[in-house]
């Protein structure tokens, strides 16, 4: 993990807030830098561009960390509510809105020896950026688009049940440009189950 990534996790629980919007600003830079590369294409088709809410999609930068360090990011930024994730997903999450668009999902896992997808990206890689968020409007007819027109397959067939009753699908998505040319993302896809449209992500 980079040592500004690392640094700016730390500062997320700094007692001063103009510290903690500052970290989080840049941890949404890293994470939204990341996704406009390996989604960029995807705003080429209209249909694809309107259910992303092109030309503002709106985006979130989904930070997975240790139990630890999620208490106490929690606890520095006023105890935001916990997200209802369903049962049967190993995770643990809250939103952190900030000014300028800055939005994060800051997650970790119920079960850090378990098989969970949070637990098993920490143990892989440490705590980090773990997943890049988009709201969308229809999430089975973007993952139709996306295969048939970009060659991207969504993880799962259809769109399952996610945090605060939304529907989800994830997307492993190559970025280009990047060192050795095998990095990938996690892109998720989320659809609010209100008319209105959310700007926060619900996700596990």
């Amino acid at each position: 993990m980079p040592n500004s990534l690392s640094s700016a996790i730390a500062s997320l629980y700094n007692s001063q807030a103009e510290v903690r919007a500052l970290a989080a600003a840049e941890i949404y830079r890293q994470g939204r830098a990341q996704a406009k590369r390996a989604v960029l294409p995807w705003f080429q088709n209209t249909e694809l561009a309107g259910l992303l809410l092109s030309p503002g999609p709106i985006v979130t930068v989904g930070l997975a960390v240790a139990h630890e360090t999620f208490e106490l990011i929690r606890k520095a930024n006023g105890q935001p509510e916990l997200a209802r994730v369903p049962p049967d997903q190993d995770a643990e999450e809250f939103e952190l809105h900030f000014g300028a668009g800055v939005e994060l999902d800051v997650l970790t896992s119920k079960d850090p020896s378990g098989g969970g997808a949070i637990a098993r990206f920490l143990s892989r890689f440490g705590e980090g950026i773990q997943q890049v968020e988009f709201y969308c409007r229809d999430v089975n007819r973007a993952a139709t688009i996306l295969r048939e027109h970009f060659g991207v397959t969504a993880i799962y067939a259809e769109s399952r049940p996610g945090a605060g009753g939304t529907k989800i699908n994830f997307l492993l998505v190559p970025v280009p440009e990047a060192a050795g040319g095998n990095s990938k993302i996690l892109i998720e896809l989320y659809e609010s189950p209100d008319t209105t449209v959310s700007p926060h992500a619900k996700t596990t």
